[in-house]
Order: structure tokens, then C-alpha cells, then sequence
């Protein structure tokens, strides 16, 4: 059968109560609340955090704090990529930004869906989750949401 972990990453519908993805989120929300309260001088100390808590950080690619996520783990990034303040990226299922992606303040990347018609499975809290995947030399403007299961082709603005 699996971890709800691994139901999740499947696409499949899991608990998000589950007592193993909880510890998860709080040990990914402890290195971004380290992350997010770090100086404008620390840029060494910032790559590293990321570098330790992201699926794959890419060299010469930067992300402004404040900076939210569910795991890190999910979430691939490609070199010479730029996320500006307040990015949300809920990786519960996979998250992959290409290289030379410019993404403005306040972008959202949500993967987690919800039971449409089964108001009981939406009750006890099951979830599902669809990956999103950004192509190479892509402008998101700030304040877009991209939903999950999307993928944005690249050279698109």
C-alpha cells in the first residue's frame, strides 16, 4: 500500500493529517522560518538553507524571502531562476521551474487539490495533488496563481 507520502507524490488521495507529513511540513517550516529571518547580508547562509531544504536549487538562482513550501523536497529548480518576495509554492506533489524563470512578488504554485463531489472525503480531510512544470526562460508577473496539474511551456510570459 505505501506512506500517504508516497500516495501523495502519486497523485493519489492521502491524509494530509498523517503524523509523518505533518513532521515534515514543521521541519521544512523550521529552515524557512531560519530562511526568512535571515539579514540582507547573509546571502551565503540563505543558499545554503536552500540549497539543504529544496529538491534541487540551480547555480546562480535566488529566491527573496519571505519564501513559503509544504516540503522543499518536491520542488526543482533550475540555474540562473528568480523567485521574487512572498512566493508560495505548495510542492505536494512535484514542482519544477526551468532555467532563466523570472517570477514576480507574490507568485503562487499550488499543487493540492481537493474532492470536488465527495463532501465526506473533503470532510475527513483527503487531498490529492497535481505537479506543475515551468519551462525554460519564463516571466510569471507577480500576484499570478497557477493551479495545480499546469504546465507552462517555455519562452512564455
Amino acid at each position: 500500500m505505501g506512506t500517504q507520502r508516497d500516495a501523495m507524490v502519486r497523485g493519489e488521495l492521502y491524509k494530509d493529517s498523517d503524523p509523518d507529513l505533518i513532521a515534515e511540513r514543521k521541519a521544512c517550516q523550521r529552515i524557512l522560518d531560519e530562511f526568512n529571518a535571515t539579514g540582507a547580508d547573509e546571502d551565503d547562509r540563505r543558499r545554503d538553507l536552500l540549497t539543504g531544504l529544496l529538491g534541487g536549487f540551480g547555480e546562480s538562482s535566488w529566491i527573496m524571502p519571505r519564501f513559503q513550501c509544504d516540503y522543499g523536497s518536491l520542488i526543482r529548480i533550475g540555474s540562473n531562476s528568480f523567485l521574487n518576495y512572498d512566493a508560495i509554492l505548495l510542492d505536494c506533489a512535484p514542482i519544477t521551474i526551468g532555467d532563466d524563470v523570472s517570477i514576480g512578488p507574490r507568485v503562487q504554485l499550488l499543487t493540492a487539490l481537493h474532492p470536488m463531489d465527495d463532501h465526506e472525503a473533503r470532510r475527513q480531510r483527503w487531498e490529492s495533488a497535481a505537479p506543475i512544470s515551468i519551462g525554460d526562460n519564463v516571466w510569471l508577473g507577480g500576484g499570478v496563481i497557477v493551479c495545480p496539474g499546469v504546465t507552462i511551456g517555455e519562452n512564455s510570459v
